[in-house]
């Protein structure tokens, strides 16, 4: 699933093409994309002819601010993506929503496995759904160590766990959580409320630094290339991870194997010797 680097790579392309712009036509292909909107009719009828103001980030939330106080939300799901898109060039295989802007261009979701969402949402709507639960952006908004603390005290779930959950700290996902928890040398198994001062510290002093290395390198595009940048480019951070993905090849600080295990159902590979 697209992370906090990726999502804001993928804002920083849209932004200089939709910001400015007039939306002038709607098209869903498939209803299962506009799922989570009240009325299934409504996302087009709230997009056409509104003028973009902004196109902004919480977490893995890609918001599109409109005139008339509407909030454009897509979430790319386990498989989406957002390409730009000139008139008549030719769709991808699982284009599902096209949103046709007042320069001809297009801005397509596609998504194979159909797990992502757009929909256009009132504030009260915005409020009730997902995004009137999620904790602070981890990297515009970054609790500060006491708050962390303040945070994981007293918690029993694994530090992993607790990393992924949205509500405490919106915008980690199991690749960036992995690669911030070897940093810091904590283990992923470790219950939150185990957590020292010092390792606190240690924790929050590396969520900006892995999260600002993904996004200087366009995120991270895994084998599948589920996810792509806008223009069709992969990103290119998969090559400088330090632990996701890499069991059995060296720690790159220590040299130790890295290892796999399962927290949670999810995947998580950390370092036995470095990380405690």
């Amino acid at each position: 699933m697209p992370e906090l680097p990726e999502v804001e790579t993928v804002r920083r392309s849209l932004a200089p093409e939709l910001e400015g712009a007039v939306i002038t036509a709607v098209e869903v292909r498939h209803p299962r994309l506009t799922r989570r909107q009240p009325r299934h009719r409504d996302f087009a009828d709230r997009l056409t002819g509104r003028r973009i103001r902004r196109v902004d980030r919480h977490g893995k939330f890609l918001l599109t601010r409109l005139e008339g106080d509407l909030v454009w939300v897509l979430h790319l799901g386990m498989s989406g993506r957002v390409e730009l898109a000139d008139p008549g060039e030719a769709d991808s295989p699982h284009t599902h929503v096209l949103v046709t802007l007042d320069s001809g261009r297009q801005v397509r979701m596609v998504d194979p496995r159909t797990f992502g969402f757009v929909a256009v949402l009132t504030p009260a709507e915005l409020e009730a759904g997902p995004l009137g639960r999620l904790g602070p952006d981890a990297l515009r908004h970054l609790p500060t160590t006491r708050e962390l603390a303040g945070l994981l005290e007293g918690r029993t779930a694994p530090i992993k766990s607790l990393l992924l959950d949205q509500r405490l700290l919106a915008g980690l996902g199991n690749i960036y959580a992995d690669e911030v928890l070897h940093r810091a040398r904590i283990r992923p198994q470790r219950p939150g409320g185990s957590l020292t001062a010092d390792d606190v510290r240690l924790l929050r002093a590396s969520i900006r630094p892995v999260l600002e290395a993904g996004l200087r390198w366009g995120g991270t595009s895994l084998d599948d290339l589920a996810y792509l940048l806008p223009d069709g480019r992969s990103g290119g951070y998969l090559q400088r991870l330090r632990v996701y993905g890499r069991a059995g090849e060296p720690c790159r600080r220590c040299g130790a194997a890295i290892d796999r295990t399962v927290i949670g159902g999810r995947s998580s590979y950390w370092c036995p010797s470095c990380q405690r």
